[in-house]
């Protein structure tokens, strides 16, 4: 399972600092990942719009394009 983790304001706007999950077979990078999130719908959307948010893949930061495997930690940075 890949480790997600939420910092500064989308700790409030999420309701949470981290989880943990695993990826359907469609999240394969940065950008796939975040369409995935977005696809919670609701406050998830609207947090993790456009650039919002900035991310690291095994603590570094990492391109739209970047790959992305459940055994990564994933921080989401505003």
């Amino acid at each position: 399972m890949a480790k997600l983790l939420y910092f500064a304001g989308l700790v409030d706007q999420l309701g949470r600092a981290s989880e943990e999950a695993e990826f359907p077979p469609e999240v394969t990078t940065v950008e796939t990942l975040l369409a995935w999130l977005r696809g919670r719908g609701g406050v998830w959307e609207s947090a993790l719009r456009g650039d919002a948010v900035r991310v690291t893949v095994n603590k570094q930061f990492s391109v739209p394009a970047a790959p992305v495997k459940n055994q990564d930690e994933i921080a989401l940075v505003p």
